[in-house]
């Protein structure tokens, strides 16, 4: 995999305008709800068009090395395009979780404490099931815990 084409998909996130909140605006009303819906569309979109790109340069790059060297090039380097895939699944799932959480009206509020998780905050993550407080939190008990 070049480094280019890990650069695009570092960057699968930056391709929305950022939300601007009006004063006295509610919420999660139906514009934001909209916009979040889009962000997380396009990225599901994305990472599902990378899994494609990857099934196609798998088949169309590869051989049958004589060389031992060349083969474990070849070979390691689809274990790091299958590992990264696998993590864009998992993600997959929770762009499609998050989704669901957006049609039961349940998104953009905390899991463990129930208060607004914030527009900026769910730009940065939208798939964000904890405000920040608890977030931090639960990483410094993540860390004292050891796991």
């Amino acid at each position: 995999m070049s480094a280019q084409k890990n650069a695009d998909t570092g960057n699968l996130l930056k391709s929305y305008t950022p939300y601007q909140e009006k004063d006295g605006e509610e919420y999660m009303n139906e514009q934001q709800v909209a916009h979040f819906t889009k962000i997380l569309q396009n990225w599901k979109q994305e990472l599902m068009e990378e899994v494609d790109r990857t099934v196609n340069h798998m088949q169309d790059e590869a051989a049958n090395f004589p060389d031992p060297a060349d083969r474990a090039s070849q070979e390691e380097e689809f274990s790091l395009e299958l590992r990264t895939r696998d993590r864009e699944r998992k993600l997959i799932k929770k762009i499609n979780d998050t989704l669901s959480r957006i049609e039961e009206d349940d998104y953009g509020y905390c899991d463990s404490c129930g208060v607004e998780i914030g527009i900026r905050r769910l730009e940065a993550r939208p798939t964000a099931t904890l405000c920040i407080d608890c977030k931090t939190l639960a990483e410094i008990k993540e860390r004292q815990l050891g796991n």
